[in-house]
C-alpha cells in the first residue's frame, strides 16, 4: 500500500518574472509524494492560468485519483484517469521517480539515457524597454549566458530587438511572441528576426488562430508552444510550424512527453525543451528528454530565490550535471 501526500508550495523569486500577461514574484507549484515500502519519491506541476488551471483545481484533480494511487496505480493507467496537464505531469513525474528509486538509479539510466556534464540552457531576458532589454542581455552574455530567449509582446519590436542584437552580436537568439502577434505585418517581422540572426521564433500567434501560418513562408524556423501540448496537436501543425516545444506541464508528464517527441521528430519536427516557473524537481524530472532538444529553455530555477534540496546546479546559461 502507497501512502500519498498532495500539497501546495509557493517559492519566492529572486526578481520579477514579466511576460505578456503580466508579473509574478513567487511560483507556485503542487508536489506529489508517494511513500511504497520505504522508498520516498515525488513529483511537481506548476499550474498554468493559460490552460485554465489553478492550483486549486490541479489538486482537485489529483484528489480525484488519490484511492487508486494509494492501490498502486501505474503509469500507463495514469494516461486515461487524466488528461494532459499539470495535475497529471504532478503523478506521472511522481510514479518515474518512485520506479528510478526502487532501481536505485537515476531517471536517465532508467531510461538509458545520456546526457552531457554541461547543458546549455537559455537564459530569459523579460520584456522591458529597449535599453533596459540590452543591458540585461549584455549582463547575461557576460555572465557566460549563449543562448538568450527574448520575451517579446506587440509592441517596439524592432527597437528592442536591434537594441539586443547590438547588445550582444554574437549571442544566439531565439524569440517568444507569447502568442501576442497578429497575421498582418508577421512577414516583415519574421524577415526582421532573419535579418537580426534570430535562430527561432516561438508561438508568434493566439494558439486558435495559427492556421494563419498554414502554407506561410517565412525565413526562419517557427515552434509551436501554446499550440501543441500532446500527440494529438500534431496533426494541425505541419505545414505551420518546423519545431514543437515540450513541456511536461502540458504533457501531463514525461511518459506522453517521450511519446511525443518520437512522433514529432517522426514527422520531420524538431524539438525544445522548455518549462514553467518550478524547482530543480520539475527539471531533473524533464532532463530525459535533453539530448533529443535542439534548444534546451529550462532556467525556471534560476528565478528562484532558494530552490528545492538537493538542487541542480546552475551557472548562467549551463545547467551542470
Amino acid at each position: 500500500m502507497r501512502t500519498v501526500k498532495v500539497y501546495e508550495e509557493s517559492w519566492p523569486l529572486h526578481s520579477p518574472f514579466v511576460i505578456s500577461r503580466g508579473s509574478r514574484s513567487e511560483a507556485r507549484v503542487v508536489v506529489v509524494e508517494l511513500e511504497e515500502e520505504g522508498i520516498k519519491a515525488s513529483g511537481e506541476c506548476t499550474p498554468y492560468p493559460r490552460y485554465g488551471e489553478s492550483d486549486a483545481s490541479v489538486m482537485a484533480q489529483i484528489m480525484t485519483i488519490v484511492p487508486q494511487l494509494e492501490n498502486g496505480l501505474s503509469r500507463q493507467q495514469l494516461q486515461s484517469l487524466l488528461p494532459p496537464g499539470a495535475a497529471r505531469n504532478a503523478v506521472d513525474s511522481a510514479l518515474w521517480d518512485l520506479e528510478a528509486r526502487r532501481l536505485g538509479v537515476s531517471l536517465e539510466q532508467h531510461l538509458g539515457v545520456a546526457l552531457p556534464e554541461d547543458l546549455t540552457t537559455a537564459q530569459t531576458v523579460v520584456i522591458g524597454t529597449p535599453e533596459q532589454m540590452a543591458a540585461s542581455a549584455a549582463a547575461l552574455w557576460e555572465k557566460g549566458a549563449r543562448l538568450l530567449k527574448i520575451k517579446l509582446d506587440d509592441r517596439l519590436i524592432s527597437e528592442r530587438l536591434v537594441a539586443v542584437r547590438t547588445a550582444v552580436p554574437e549571442a544566439t537568439l531565439i524569440v517568444d511572441a507569447n502568442e501576442s502577434w497578429h497575421s498582418e505585418g508577421l512577414a516583415a517581422r519574421c524577415q526582421l528576426l532573419a535579418d537580426l540572426g534570430v535562430a527561432m521564433l516561438e508561438q508568434p500567434l493566439p494558439a486558435n488562430n495559427d492556421a494563419a501560418l498554414e502554407n506561410f513562408i517565412h525565413p526562419l524556423p517557427i515552434c509551436a508552444d501554446e499550440s501543441c501540448h500532446a500527440r494529438s496537436s500534431l496533426k494541425t501543425l505541419a505545414g505551420r510550424y518546423e519545431m514543437i516545444n515540450i513541456k511536461l506541464d502540458k504533457t501531463g508528464g514525461l511518459t506522453e512527453a517521450l511519446a511525443l517527441a518520437s512522433e514529432a521528430q517522426a514527422q520531420g519536427f524538431e524539438l525544445m525543451l522548455g518549462c514553467m516557473l518550478c524547482t530543480s524537481r520539475a527539471i531533473a524530472a524533464a532532463l530525459p528528454l535533453a539530448s533529443k532538444a535542439r534548444f534546451a529553455d529550462l532556467d525556471g530555477p534560476t528565478w528562484l530565490a532558494v530552490d528545492v534540496e538537493p538542487a541542480l546546479r546552475f551557472s548562467t546559461g549551463q545547467l551542470h550535471l
